[in-house]
């Protein structure tokens, strides 16, 4: 029974050590979003196409383990290019997007105070805020929701550059028409933040 008790007195001592070491920031954060609509059916063609995204972040991070999490609002422009029987057209939508990610820093003895390489992964929430309708063609749904992966760089405990790549796992946009079409967001983007 004591041993118990020591263990649970040390797993407490830690917590509360570790919270009361836990950095919590928060940012700006900028980049590029490469977007390509991936259809069930093989009856049209969809290609990349960039936009742009912009918004907030805070972070939270355990610095002894390198272990927190980020999460961010971020207003987002996708856009996409669609080919259907030689004729080719562009769309863009409008979301809010709203990732939350899991973050490991690996934490490199000598040289974390100016370079710290990170992964993440997380679900990414999206909430459409341009016009529901395309061209009485496409309906976009008003959520969508992926999973994304990424990795990045930090430099000098501020900048933060990084990469990921978002699976989208419910349908953003279905046809009006009466072929059971629909597509799923399949998502590169490219951030840079500045933490405070």
């Amino acid at each position: 029974m004591k041993i118990a008790k020591r263990i649970i007195l040390v797993i407490a001592l830690v917590a509360s050590f570790a919270t009361a070491q836990a950095q919590f920031r928060f940012g700006v954060k900028a980049g590029v979003a490469i977007n390509e609509l991936k259809f069930n059916e093989n009856v049209m063609n969809s290609s990349n196409r960039a936009g742009f995204t912009g918004g907030v972040m805070a972070e939270f991070t355990v610095p002894i383990i390198g272990v927190g999490c980020d999460a961010s609002v971020m207003y987002a422009r996708r856009s996409f290019e669609t080919t259907t029987q030689s004729v080719t057209s562009s769309f863009s939508r409008d979301y809010i997007n709203i990732p939350v990610n899991l973050k490991y820093k690996i934490q490199v003895p000598v040289i974390s105070k100016i370079v710290t390489p990170f992964i993440t992964t997380g679900p990414d929430f999206s909430i459409l805020v341009s016009k529901k309708n395309i061209e009485d063609a496409w309906n976009n749904k008003k959520y969508d929701t992926a999973w994304t992966v990424g990795a990045g760089v930090q430099f000098v405990n501020h900048v933060q550059i990084a990469a990921t790549y978002g699976w989208g796992l419910s349908k953003s946009s279905s046809s009006d028409s009466n072929v059971a079409l629909y597509g799923k967001n399949r998502c590169w983007t490219v951030t840079a933040a500045y933490l405070f």
